[in-house]
C-alpha cells in the first residue's frame, strides 16, 4: 500500500532534523514531484544577503529525500534509501525565498524492477531545479540515490 504523503509532511522535519532546523515549507508533494522552500532568514544569508549555498544545497538535497520518501516509504521494512553522491550548479544568484522541486531522473516502474530482480542494487538520479520567488532558475542539483536491502537473518 503506497504510504500517506500526509503522514511524509508531517513526519518528514522529524525524521530529517535539519528540514526543522531550516525551517523548510512544503510546496508539494505527490508520488512525481516533491518541492520544499527555504524561507528568506537572516540566518541563513551569506555575504550578499541571499540564501547560502549549503543551505541551498539541504534544501535540494531534502527535496530529493522527499521524493525517494514519497516513491519507496511504503517499503522501509525491507529497503534503506542512501544518498550516494550530489552535485549542485549555482547558475544565478538567489535572493529571498527559494524553491526546490525534485524529480526522479527515470521511471519509478522500472527501480521497482531492479529492486524486485535484487541482483544488483539499484542506483537513480533525482533531478532537482532551484528556483525564486519570481519563478527564475537559480540552480541545478543531481542527487544519485540507492537503496539497499535489508537481509534479515
Amino acid at each position: 500500500m503506497p504510504l500517506d504523503l500526509d503522514v511524509v509532511k508531517a513526519s518528514f522535519p522529524t525524521a530529517v532534523p535539519m528540514v526543522g532546523t531550516l525551517g523548510l515549507e512544503w510546496v508539494k508533494l505527490t508520488r512525481d514531484t516533491a518541492s520544499l522552500r527555504l524561507p528568506d532568514q537572516t540566518a541563513y544569508h551569506n555575504h550578499i544577503a541571499g540564501p547560502h549555498a549549503g543551505a541551498m544545497f539541504t534544501l535540494g538535497e531534502s527535496a530529493s529525500g522527499a521524493i525517494v520518501l514519497a516513491s519507496f516509504g511504503d517499503q522501509l521494512d525491507r529497503l534503506v534509501p542512501l544518498a550516494v553522491e550530489a552535485k549542485i550548479r549555482y547558475l544565478k544568484v538567489a535572493m529571498g525565498s527559494v524553491t526546490a522541486t525534485a524529480r526522479l531522473s527515470r521511471p519509478l516502474a522500472d527501480i521497482q524492477a531492479e529492486v524486485e530482480a535484487g541482483t544488483t542494487r539499484p542506483e537513480f538520479d533525482v533531478d532537482i531545479v532551484i528556483t525564486d520567488a519570481a519563478g527564475v532558475i537559480t540552480g541545478e542539483m543531481t542527487v544519485k540515490w540507492t537503496l539497499k536491502l535489508i537481509r534479515k537473518a
